[in-house]
């Protein structure tokens, strides 16, 4: 949620800046709005100050032992008054944050101004794009290697799903398990959560209430819960209204989950193999610091997802995100993007975010950089450490060889046995 001091004292600026991203900000239902919200904030302090004048003249009257029946019945409909005006405070106070809500980040001034991934920056590339012939993609490998049974899996669940088998499910159970020794190594703290959450964790990471219709959600009591489209939702909702001490920053964390997501628009895109899916399997990167050192962050958190493409010997490259192709939350983010040779492409297996205060603001979460000092927003920033069908997908058509078998990267030889060739 955007700074409503930010709004109050820069308009234009944010207007302008929203307006890079293709966000058309209604500034005349925000001025109503929060015009209204004042009018009440303002009637409900006036009788306040009312009833307390009255109760000072009651208790006068009543130390000199005279009538103040009269004003006791002033003082009854004053809080009658205030009643129906604290409905309508509640009233206008959720009209004013549902608006908000619905309001995207700003981009950071370092972002490049462009309607879509046209105007995305490539940053670096690194790696050598293997040499392969007549390349097959990751479904004609996965199958005829028999790892691979996307048959099975639709009939178990329907389109967009996927069954790994032998080897294939060890390279996948490898990939995490890899992933993970190498963030914890690089100082995230590991944790497991829950993969189902409350709406207001969904509401804390800017999932809700704009997204509703990309989550899974199950009954849940008179409410609901939803799957969690990433582990970017539970990680930073582990805080959500919590004051951190400053001394503690920056708060590192790792986290492997499965990630739910209905792929709402996003039919005809992907259909073939396991690019897009409706469960897919990803190790996220969450870190938590102060406004100060959060852009030195996105550049470390960046690089330790590259640092695993790195480790598996895949060439990718680092892309800018222009303001138009950018996430709801974020302020600036880096896409590293794999090379897939069947499509003679690269293709996002990454996506690291800084969402300045953003986030905190929706979840509340704060830190005091001294002790008695003054709770401030935290910043945060997450990042897939990788996605691993993607990585997955990465490997067996990088590592495709002519007869049809995979070679195994070396750093994962030691998660599977030994195994040097899928066969």
């Amino acid at each position: 949620m955007l700074d409503l001091q930010r709004l109050r004292n820069d308009l234009d600026a944010v207007v302008a800046r929203l307006a890079e991203r293709g966000y058309a900000f209604d500034r005349e239902g925000y001025q109503r709005l929060e015009s209204a919200r004042r009018q009440v904030i303002q009637e409900s302090e006036a009788l306040k100050a009312e009833r307390n004048r009255v109760s000072d003249e009651v208790a006068q009257l009543k130390r000199a032992k005279q009538d103040a029946s009269h004003l006791i019945e002033a003082q009854r409909k004053v809080g009658e008054q205030m009643k129906a005006l604290e409905a309508a405070e509640k009233e206008a106070e959720a009209a004013f944050q549902s608006f908000l809500a619905a309001v995207p980040n700003a981009p950071h001034a370092s972002v490049p101004n462009g309607r879509d991934e046209h105007a995305n920056v490539e940053i670096k590339r690194w790696g050598t794009i293997p040499a392969i012939e007549q390349p097959k993609d990751h479904v004609d490998l996965g199958t005829s290697l028999g790892i691979l049974d996307l048959d099975r899996a639709s009939k178990l669940s329907g389109a967009r799903f996927s069954v790994l088998k032998g080897a294939g499910a060890k390279l996948e159970r490898a990939l995490i398990n890899f992933m993970l020794e190498r963030q914890s190594a690089a100082g995230y703290a590991e944790v497991i959560t829950p993969y189902l959450v409350n709406a207001e964790s969904m509401y804390g990471t800017g999932q809700l209430p704009k997204f509703e219709q990309d989550l899974f959600h199950v009954p849940h009591g008179d409410s609901k819960l939803y799957l969690i489209p990433t582990a970017e939702v539970p990680v930073t909702n582990l805080y959500r209204d919590e004051i951190l001490e400053g001394a503690a920053l920056p708060l590192r964390h790792c986290a492997f989950t499965p990630c739910f997501r209905s792929e709402a628009g996003s039919y005809g895109r992907d259909t073939r193999g396991i690019i897009r899916q409706h469960q897919f399997h990803k190790v996220e990167l969450v870190t938590f610091t102060t406004p100060e050192a959060a852009e030195a962050e996105l550049e470390r958190l960046t690089g330790d997802a590259e640092a695993i493409l790195e480790a598996l010997e895949l060439p990718y490259r680092r892309v800018l995100l222009c303001t138009g192709d950018m996430g709801f939350s974020s302020q600036k983010t880096y896409d590293l993007e794999v090379w897939l040779p069947s499509q003679a492409t690269y293709r996002e297996i990454s996506s690291c975010s800084w969402f300045g205060d953003f986030q905190a603001r929706r979840a509340n979460l704060k830190f005091r950089a001294e002790a008695k000092g003054k709770p401030q927003f935290l910043h945060t920033l997450n990042g897939s450490g990788l996605a691993v069908g993607r990585t997955w997908v990465a490997i067996l058509e990088n590592y495709q060889q002519a007869d049809g078998s995979v070679v195994v990267p070396k750093v994962l030889r030691p998660y599977l046995g030994g195994l040097e060739v899928i066969r």
